[in-house]
């Protein structure tokens, strides 16, 4: 009997032990297992933070997304979202690099294994250093949130730490939350400097504690869950050069397959996929 026929009787006769009811390796099986208990517990932190959302107490809002990351490397002006869509573009690209090199995996194309792989980490670790510079930009902040002695809130024309000394003639502030849409009235001149000089507090950028754009759970969600999903990006990162490098030593062609890409490959798709609902829930909704 050829091996051919064999196969294709053994997927007619009903699973009685003795090998995966799945045709899945134990390998794969244990990836998938894992993959689905993380998605569980990003959809435990996502649902917690629109939870937390919409359970703001009466008078605060929650800061829109494109007023906060509206910064492009190189460019002087706002650009909502422009940086946060290039990342997001660049990683499902990296996920179209991987599927072709599990593609070329399956033909036993080595040099086509190496070099999608290599775009695929290439691609991953543009996406860790964009992380790195929109969490710069929020820690750092654009507009400090002012307190004033009356109790209101408002937000500078620009942060007075990033810039030289404050000049009352030039010196403007929002009245409100500049961070929501809708904003608030405008004061300029000297009349907001003395407003800005009586204050209570001045706050800029953003910790755990306390920040410019709202209320201190908006923060907090934010260092969690994208800090989360950067800890597996960097994770997919260290597993596809690991797999790249035993590519290039002839590891898996000398094993007869290439399983362990198809294994990095299903944990990188799981990390993109994350991505698009962790983008989603901050930036676009």
């Amino acid at each position: 009997m050829t091996g051919e026929a064999s196969k294709s009787i053994s997927n007619t006769l009903p699973w009685d032990g003795g090998r995966s009811p799945f045709s899945l390796s134990y390998g794969k099986l244990m990836i998938w297992f894992f993959l689905v208990s993380d998605a569980l517990t990003f959809t435990g932190l996502l649902v917690a933070y629109g939870f937390a959302r919409h359970a703001l107490a009466p008078g605060m809002e929650w800061p829109v997304g494109e007023l906060v990351f509206n910064t492009f490397p190189g460019v002087s002006g706002p650009a909502p979202l422009m940086y946060v869509a290039l990342m997001t573009f660049i990683l499902i690209i990296s996920s179209v690099t991987m599927v072709l090199a599990v593609e070329a995996g399956h033909r036993m194309d080595k040099k086509g294994v190496v070099k999608w792989l290599f775009l695929t980490v290439l691609g991953g670790l543009f996406f860790l250093g964009s992380q790195a510079y929109e969490w710069t930009h929020f820690i750092h902040g654009s507009h400090a949130r002012v307190t004033l002695a009356d109790g209101r809130i408002a937000h500078l024309a620009s942060n007075p730490h990033h810039g030289e000394s404050i000049d009352p003639a030039t010196f403007s502030m929002t009245l409100g939350n500049s961070y929501t849409v809708g904003g608030g009235e405008v004061v300029s001149g000297p009349e907001a400097y003395k407003l800005y000089e009586s204050a209570i507090s001045v706050v800029s950028g953003a910790n755990m504690t306390e920040n410019e754009y709202g209320p201190p759970s908006y923060a907090n969600f934010f260092f969690f869950i994208t800090g989360f999903h950067g800890f597996h990006v960097t994770t997919g990162v260290i597993l596809n050069i690991v797999v790249l490098s035993m590519a290039l030593k002839g590891v898996f062609h000398r094993r007869g397959h290439y399983e362990m890409v198809e294994k990095a490959g299903l944990y990188w798709h799981f990390v993109d996929l994350v991505w698009v609902f962790v983008f989603t829930f901050f930036y676009l909704v």
